[in-house]
């Protein structure tokens, strides 16, 4: 790793057979880790992080073959769930809290299933909702997606919004996160640490309003039995803008996540 000043550090951090690059504020705050939408870089988290400023420890990472991670063998769900073991690991951090972005808050929501005891609180913003594009029809669907995306994707990739993979391995990234997400009820009841979303309105890129709002409108049923998870707010910015339009409601969720925590510690 890298020193880049005397009270944070950035650098790269080995897992498996890639390395991922990973940011740390360091300092007491209370441990924030960043877990990115499915083909984006952590760059889209900077308005949620000056917005809470220095009170607390900001870690970010790409994921393999975002940003200036190194690329890799395997691009699965599992080998993420690895990734964040080996950054939580690298950093020292014992009880995150984490804020995951789509993808992300998948991953977040199945971290904390799976470490009960270290989880302090999870915040999932528009994303990790029991919803997904599933059978043969649903898979056949998002390859076409991708195959119509395949000459944008080297134009997106510079500002963060692809990774340097196929439109193939895309598309498979997308259809294993769907399969993930309409299979996440069980993961979500079972949460014991408390859950907090911020839901967008209107469509996104693989989805329509009304789909989109479908998918929402899934987490309805984990609400009512699971007394830990919660929406904290509803906002009028669409999937791909929540982050720089409605990063307020993304602080003040985890601000509320925390509190909550601590409410219970008391």
């Amino acid at each position: 790793m890298t020193n880049s000043t005397c009270s944070s550090w950035t650098g790269m951090v080995p897992v498996d057979d890639t390395a991922l690059a990973v940011s740390d504020t360091r300092g007491p705050g209370r441990p924030l880790v960043y877990l990115n939408g499915s083909y984006a870089d952590s760059r889209p988290w900077r308005p949620v992080i000056a917005e809470l400023d220095s009170g607390w420890r900001h870690i970010t990472y790409d994921e393999r073959a975002r940003g200036r991670s190194k690329q890799s063998a395997d691009y699965s769900f599992e080998a993420c769930v690895r990734d964040l073991d080996a950054v939580l690991d690298a950093t020292g951090v014992e009880r995150p809290l984490l804020v995951g972005w789509s993808y992300g808050a998948a991953l977040a929501a199945h971290w904390a299933d799976r470490n009960p005891d270290r989880a302090l609180g999870v915040v999932a913003v528009d994303g990790g909702i029991p919803y997904g594009l599933t059978g043969e029809e649903g898979r056949e669907r998002i390859r076409r997606l991708f195959r119509r995306m395949r000459w944008l994707l080297p134009l997106v990739r510079p500002l963060g919004m692809a990774a340097r993979m196929t439109a193939d391995q895309h598309a498979d990234i997308n259809i294993e996160a769907n399969e993930v997400n309409a299979a996440i009820g069980p993961v979500l009841d079972r949460l014991t640490c408390p859950v907090r979303y911020v839901l967008a309105t209107g469509g996104s890129l693989g989805g329509g309003q009304e789909e989109m709002e479908k998918m929402r409108a899934a987490l309805d049923p984990v609400l009512a039995r699971n007394p830990n998870v919660k929406v904290s707010a509803k906002v009028a910015s669409n999937h791909s803008k929540v982050l720089a339009k409605d990063f307020r409601a993304i602080a003040a969720a985890v601000r509320e996540t925390a509190a909550a925590h601590d409410q219970r510690a008391r």
